[in-house]
């Protein structure tokens, strides 16, 4: 079988698969599939800024050591030295682009721009747009994808499976679009960048969060899963039970916020002499703990004293959300609580963006590149999408030019079944990831522990059972989502579980300590049916052997 094709086709049109498309769109064929609102994917919720080193007080071996003190002993240095080294080269690209950066107003600053503080910096390397920087890039990039006439944007679909040939190497993927038609799209190389698996989680810092399907795409075909159980809950999310998500930044106390608990206490200088710049999962247990010894159900963010111009000035976009709830920030504390806000985990790449299967890269918070190791410091995950999808279009780009022909896709290629117009109850559906959410919130959290793991365990085999009776061939396209997200949920289980320690996010009552020596965690499709799970695994899957080589670049 042959069919027509493109160089390449991204799935994910956020920061990583914008900047991507953009880099090798002169030179290659692209097809770029985002949804058609960008407010859906978590690029466009980051507030607070990028990390790099743009000052001259500052240094390279600075920001290195930050990230790997902030990923508690396992991140890959070589992957934080990468990033890091080409964090001002990716900064200036994107000013080159045109995206608004916050000027520093003193004359006598040493950096054109505004370089803010975060949680586990000990320096100021945060360029940021006022308190919407990931609005300002999406909508610059945005702008400049749309007027390439080398990418052709479809905001009509949803992705629902990668497709393989008779080798194993991935050749597309395949989708539904708005009218429920199906539809496939062969590509000589394919790029997840489909966000995290927040969306795991009853409460996460985004409205429409992504649930891991891209990652569960890529262990379809055989891809390794890293590091799942590493899930970052960023410790102040607006408390508002009944209105959406919304993050409150950590630019907020890196400019002097204080956490208060109920009785008005300031309690993290008690817990850690880095207090509110604490690294994020330190922070977050902190708040926690507050939260379950008092009776609110969440703590205070204060930063009254900072004064109103000030706040005015650096946070216009939380004052304005809050004003829209009936908060004055500039008069009262804002009431947080953690939430799900970032994955640490995710598919298996190497520099290049390349996985284990062949033809298929990640970049993005859907990649592992081993940058973040335990714990994610802040405001290096932008950075990231931005170094690795660069040095992802290097590396597509320095490759032999593509044959000008279809692509063959193998005589014994199989696609996965897809149903989008069975009788399947979508309510009871709606149900059942509710109640897989409410599992991931209770059991395999910001605290953790043996026999709560167990508990999720069973519970979610039960409701991966109550899907299949709900759609036995699993071939609605909303079924199939529900499966990957809660297999998804099974291998960070079962990580969380092989993990007998505590370390960065991973926290857990019956493994208090540190082990002597630890290593990421590496998951496949069959590490769930080694441990007794039903995968029923697609057609195309092909098992294949994770091998991490760093490449030179």
């Amino acid at each position: 079988m042959s069919t027509p094709t493109t160089d390449l086709l991204i799935i994910g049109g956020g920061v990583a698969g914008l900047t991507l498309a953009l880099e090798v769109a002169d030179h290659l064929s692209v097809t770029l599939v985002r949804p058609a609102m960008d407010d859906q994917g978590a690029s466009r919720w980051a507030q607070g800024g990028i990390a790099a080193v743009l000052s001259p007080d500052d240094n390279l071996d600075d920001h290195v050591r930050d990230t790997l003190i902030a990923g508690d002993g396992l991140c890959d240095e070589d992957a934080a030295r990468f990033t890091v080294t080409h964090g001002p080269e990716a900064i200036q690209w994107l000013i080159d682009n045109g995206v608004p950066f916050t000027p520093d107003p003193d004359p006598s600053a040493r950096y054109p721009y505004h370089l803010t503080r975060e949680g586990g910096h000990n320096a100021r390397r945060i360029i940021h747009a006022d308190d919407a920087t990931g609005r300002a890039v999406v909508e610059t990039l945005v702008n400049k994808v749309s007027a390439h006439p080398g990418i052709t944007q479809r905001s009509d679909l949803t992705i629902l499976t990668l497709l393989s040939n008779a080798e194993g190497h991935c050749i597309g993927a395949q989708g539904v679009d708005s009218e429920q038609r199906l539809q496939a799209f062969y590509a000589h190389h394919t790029v997840l960048a489909t966000g995290g698996a927040s969306g795991l989680y009853r409460h996460t810092t985004t409205p429409a969060p992504s649930s891991g399907e891209g990652m569960m795409m890529a262990a379809e075909l055989g891809a390794t899963l890293a590091n799942l159980e590493f899930q970052q809950f960023h410790p102040t999310c607006l408390f508002d039970p009944d209105g959406p998500a919304f993050l409150i930044s950590e630019a907020v106390r890196g400019e002097g916020g204080h956490l208060l608990n109920e009785a008005g206490h300031r309690f993290m200088p008690d817990l850690d002499p880095r207090a509110e710049l604490a690294p994020r999962d330190v922070v977050a247990r902190a708040i926690d703990a507050q939260i379950q010894q008092g009776t609110l159900g969440h703590v205070w963010l204060d930063i009254r004293h900072l004064g109103e111009a000030s706040i005015r000035h650096h946070f216009p976009t939380i004052l304005a959300h809050c004003a829209s709830r009936g908060m004055d920030i500039t008069r009262q504390p804002i009431p947080v609580v953690p939430a799900a806000h970032y994955s640490c985990g995710g598919v298996a790449t190497d520099h290049a963006g390349a996985t284990n299967v062949a033809n298929l890269y990640a970049i993005g918070e859907t990649a592992y590149t081993g940058l973040h190791g335990a714990n994610r410091m802040a405001s290096n995950s932008l950075l990231e999408c931005l170094v690795y999808a660069r040095s992802c279009a290097r590396h597509l780009l320095s490759l032999p030019s593509p044959p000008n022909e279809p692509l063959n896709t193998g005589d014994d290629h199989q696609a996965p079944i897809i149903q989008p117009n069975i009788n399947v109850e979508l309510e009871a559906l709606r149900k059942l990831r509710f109640k897989m959410r409410s599992v991931m919130s209770q059991y395999v959290s910001i605290v953790r522990s043996d026999q709560g793991l167990a508990t999720a365990s069973e519970a979610l085999a039960e409701i991966k059972k109550e899907l299949e009776k709900l759609d036995k061939a699993m071939s609605h396209p909303e079924s199939m989502r529900l499966r990957q997200a809660i297999m998804l949920a099974q291998l960070t289980v079962l990580a969380a579980s092989q993990r007998h320690e505590s370390r960065g996010l991973h926290y857990s009552i019956d493994w208090p300590e540190h082990q002597a020596t630890s290593a990421p965690s590496q998951l496949t499709l069959d590490s769930l049916r080694l441990a007794g799970f039903r995968t029923n695994v697609l057609p195309n899957y092909r098992p294949g052997r994770w091998k991490h080589r760093r490449r030179a670049r």
